[in-house]
């Protein structure tokens, strides 16, 4: 292990690690909280490679690690195997086919790492059994109950043995957390490492007040002006395929992340932009806590988050490790709420910055008042806006010619008028 750590360039142990290693070692239940970026992957896959070595290669025992996304699972795999000193590691993720996942599992890993979904399936196909896990990974906990795998978590934690280490890692602990550490964590120790959801302390943060349709034309501005790596947030999956498009017809080496992408195609993005292929990344939120990629100069905030949790996660992803980063978000007029909830929870304003290529938003001038033909009646040739607004004048002027009156107290003359004029 101390070769291993030597390898991966590991030689302090960060807070977490420092903190949540030593009882994890003993045996005990965790609850870890901190930041992300902190190294919370080693703070529970060191002290599991080595309880799993020290039972030998005849020990039965296995690990269960479970991650809210594909990426995030697909990093841990890899510490697993960077770390696990010859023990096999498998990762059963979504997206790719089943057949793999089954030979990998019949040769029994020592460790697995799996996303709630695909994992329930194996469990439904009765490809995999989890009566030897001696410990359970909940990692970013908060991030699979905000997806909604609650429903999945306790189908899997049923199958599990009431006897094991449950470790539960996240960088917030809101209330729908702590219920599910209460009912399936015995005695935990608890580690809780620096201010919860708050972004790096490293990351410089600053806010563009622009219209929506000035966000792209702000976006390629930024992207001209900075050279080094670049990851674009944006809210929705039609969104960041336009905007890679516009950022690659700039001429910019740019690739996008969403869930449309099969899984082949989101590695191929996240490898690239990890190498240097790409140097710009736009995706939605599945990517805000499954990118480990070291040195993102630039986070970019295209759309607002909708929870502050997310706005924390997004920027995580720059100032890595004690590294500088800058983190800037576009807010347009309809995500002024967003932004003062973002506001109060770091507990400053964010500077804002004008810029040429996005214009200070003025007030909308009121649209001009226009006449508007409607149809003609027998009784009607034209009505103008307002004319509406008078029935009862209209009213009584046609109750002195004998007209009919409707349930309503406008005749069925000037209703029929009306509904031609709505349709």
């Amino acid at each position: 292990m101390q070769a291993a750590l030597d390898a991966a360039g590991y030689h302090t142990p960060t807070p977490i690690q420092a903190q949540a290693i030593t009882p994890a070692m003993a045996g005990h239940d965790v609850i870890g909280t901190a930041q992300t970026g902190t190294g919370k992957t080693a703070a529970f896959m060191i002290p599991i490679i080595e309880r799993l070595r020290a039972g030998g290669t005849s020990d039965p025992r296995s690990a269960l690690i479970l991650a809210p996304t594909r990426e995030l699972a697909e990093q841990t795999h890899r510490w697993a195997l960077r770390l696990g000193c010859g023990l096999r590691a498998a990762a059963v993720i979504g997206g790719v086919a089943y057949g793999p996942q089954v030979q990998a599992i019949r040769q029994r890993p020592a460790v697995i790492v799996a996303t709630p979904g695909r994992l329930l399936d194996h469990l439904n196909r009765q490809t995999v059994s989890l009566k030897n896990v001696a410990i359970l990974v909940l990692d970013e906990a908060d991030r699979m109950l905000d997806m909604g795998f609650r429903p999945q978590l306790e189908r899997i934690l049923r199958a599990l043995p009431v006897a094991r280490q449950t470790l539960l890692f996240s960088a917030t602990m809101p209330p729908e957390v702590d219920s599910l550490a209460r009912k399936h964590v015995r005695n935990p120790v608890r580690v809780d490492v620096g201010r919860p959801a708050t972004p790096p302390s490293h990351a410089v943060q600053d806010v563009y007040l622009v219209e929506q349709t000035h966000k792209t034309p702000l976006l390629l501005s930024l992207a001209e002006q900075n050279g080094g790596t670049m990851l674009v947030f944006a809210r929705t999956k039609h969104r960041t395929d336009r905007l890679a498009r516009s950022l690659h017809d700039a001429g910019h080496a740019v690739q996008r992340l969403h869930a449309n992408r099969s899984q082949s195609q989101r590695r191929e993005a996240l490898e690239g932009f990890r190498a240097g292929r790409y140097r710009i990344l736009v995706a939605t939120d599945i990517a805000a806590r499954g990118i480990d990629v070291a040195d993102i100069q630039r986070v970019i905030n295209y759309d607002l988050p909708q929870t502050v949790e997310d706005y924390v996660h997004r920027v995580g992803r720059t100032a890595r490790a004690g590294a500088r980063g800058h983190a800037t978000s576009f807010a347009a007029p309809q995500e002024r709420g967003q932004l003062h909830a973002i506001e109060r929870h770091i507990g400053r304003s964010l500077p804002r910055q004008p810029h040429a290529a996005a214009p200070a938003i003025r007030p909308a001038a009121p649209p001009p008042t226009k006449e508007v033909p409607y149809a003609k009646s027998r009784h009607l040739t034209t009505l103008r806006p307002r004319a509406l607004g008078h029935a009862a004048r209209d009213r009584r002027a046609r109750q002195g010619r004998g007209m009919v009156q409707d349930r309503g107290g406008v005749s069925r003359a000037f209703a029929q008028t009306r509904n031609a004029v709505r349709h």
